[in-house]
């Protein structure tokens, strides 16, 4: 009862407030029987209580630590949980591809993220996850991508249509951003269009109520209970909610409708399990299953695409000769037309832009830890059955063996023969292996389209006041304090016909899309 009543009192942290002192690097004990084939690490007498206050006040920053300090893999024992972390390329490649049976998602976070997903392909195992990648599949087929490229420019141009110019928030104007796109290729529709009375300032609040709750209950070594009374319940419970109708309205209506339609829920509806044996040859998904899939690519691709356009837009506005080189490349591609998906092809600098800020900035700095279901060797070290196994793309993204001045913004780094010196397993911004992220072409080609339709309306610069942002560990990688940027209107002839559809709020920096309320 003590500890629930802690837990409640401290809003779910009260693991990082334990009076130990931080600096864990007492001498091995004498009497330690750690096996010789156990890789190296901190050795933390407290029951790595202090290894899990560590993580949970600079996550990225302890286990850079530790990477420094014993090389490219470390050890450590949470509680009675024997953890490891790996950023060499080919041990990344072991764990995620040599040896992928041999590992499943971790329970403890599996578990979490099943409160938000349900059981959809994020959240699944084994056959039912490869019975769901099958029927996903087809909507993620690049034949789709001319459809969803017409309501991907549809979205982002009413977005960027909407700024006035001069300072914006521009993290929030990229939230608003990923929202419509993924909400009109999901359901064919704007947030305005809704007639459940569920706008856009309600989503992105409900969803970074929903995406903090998530991050802060990773580092808790137990799941906080439905009945505990914790504070920040209600507000994840009321987000969830909202979300959760926002999405079984559509399913419901679209059920009812005589067309199913061409958009990613009319797929899903449509959708049939054609190479599955017995009786689930030619199963569909019921609303659930349905609902599970919408929820996880709502959350997924807006908030890892919000996150990586607000790298590249601060990218562009400190590179000014980088942004300079991709405005050339859309105006003399494209001129003043709507860029389409067989555009991205021929953007091969701005591609080059976008892969430069998966790799610096990592919008999805990690790979959701596994459990080991037997003894796997990974490298010299061996990873007994039961441990749980993590992999940070930012460790190998920011390793200067495999990429020089690794801290310095370079797209040169992958056009050509420059791309073939990066190992396999180096470079994982989607991850890698049987459960690389299935909506990888989706992602790149929507942030090629927003970056191509930004360059065409404005010269990026960085907003007065604006100091270099720092990145902030959470489920994305954001700008700690935001970002605001200066945005001036370009009046060359490569500028689209582009008139403000309202007006903006009075103050700077101050958001146009919540200007009346």
């Amino acid at each position: 009862m003590q500890l629930a009543r802690d837990v409640a009192l401290e809003e779910a942290d009260w693991i990082y407030r334990l009076e130990l002192p931080l600096d864990e690097d007492t001498p091995d004990d004498p009497l330690d029987d750690t096996p010789d084939d156990t890789a190296p690490g901190p050795r933390d007498h407290a029951f790595g209580m202090r290894s899990l206050r560590r993580m949970g006040r600079d996550f990225l920053g302890f286990w850079r630590d530790e990477h420094a300090r014993h090389g490219d893999a470390v050890y450590v024992k949470l509680g009675h949980i024997p953890y490891y972390s790996f950023r060499h390329p080919d041990q990344i490649r072991a764990v995620l591809v040599e040896e992928a049976d041999a590992f499943v998602r971790w329970e403890r976070h599996v578990e979490i993220l099943a409160q938000l997903h349900g059981q959809s392909v994020l959240v699944s195992e084994g056959e039912e996850w490869r019975r769901q990648r099958r029927m996903l599949q087809p909507a993620f087929n690049p034949r789709r991508f001319d459809a969803y490229a017409g309501r991907m420019t549809d979205g982002i141009a009413g977005t960027l249509d909407a700024l006035p110019g001069g300072a914006v928030d521009f993290e929030h104007t990229m939230n608003m951003l990923a929202a419509d796109v993924i909400l009109r290729t999901m359901f064919s529709a704007r947030f305005a269009d809704a007639d459940h009375g569920i706008g856009t300032r309600e989503v992105e609040r409900a969803v970074r109520t929903l995406v903090d709750a998530g991050y802060r209950e990773m580092f808790l070594p137990f799941a906080l209970p439905g009945w505990l009374p914790y504070p920040g319940r209600n507000e994840k419970r009321a987000a969830l909610a909202l979300l959760d109708d926002l999405v079984r309205a559509h399913i419901g209506r679209r059920r009812a409708a005589p067309d199913l339609g061409d958009d990613l829920l009319g797929m899903l509806l449509a959708a049939s399990d054609e190479e599955g044996e017995g009786e689930e040859r030619g199963a569909m998904l019921g609303d659930d299953g349905v609902r599970d899939q919408l929820m996880t690519t709502f959350l997924a691709g807006h908030e890892t695409t919000a996150a990586a356009l607000t790298w590249a837009g601060w990218a562009l506005a400190a590179h000014p000769d980088v942004a300079a080189r991709a405005t050339e490349e859309v105006d003399r591609v494209l001129g003043n037309r709507v860029p389409g998906y067989r555009d991205v092809a021929e953007l091969p600098c701005l591609g080059s832009v976008v892969k430069e800020v998966m790799r610096l900035y990592s919008p999805s700095p990690g790979v959701l830890a596994r459990r080991a279901t037997r003894d796997v060797r990974i490298g010299d070290w061996l990873v007994p059955q039961g441990s749980v196994v993590s992999i940070l793309s930012v460790l190998p993204h920011h390793d200067a063996r495999w990429f020089t001045q690794p801290e310095h913004f370079d797209p040169d780094r992958f056009p050509g023969e420059a791309a073939k010196g990066i190992p396999r397993g180096a470079y994982l911004p989607f991850g890698t292996g049987p459960r690389v992220c299935i909506g990888s072409s989706f992602a790149t080609v929507e942030m090629t389209l927003a970056l191509a339709m930004l360059l065409q309306r404005f010269t990026l610069r960085p907003a007065p006041g604006q100091d270099v942002p720092v990145p902030r560990m959470g489920v994305t990688m954001r700008p700690a304090g935001g970002l605001r940027l200066l945005l001036e209107r370009r009046v060359s002839s490569g500028q689209p016909a582009a008139v403000p559809v309202r007006a903006a709020a009075a103050g700077a920096g101050a958001c146009p899309f919540h200007a009346a309320s």
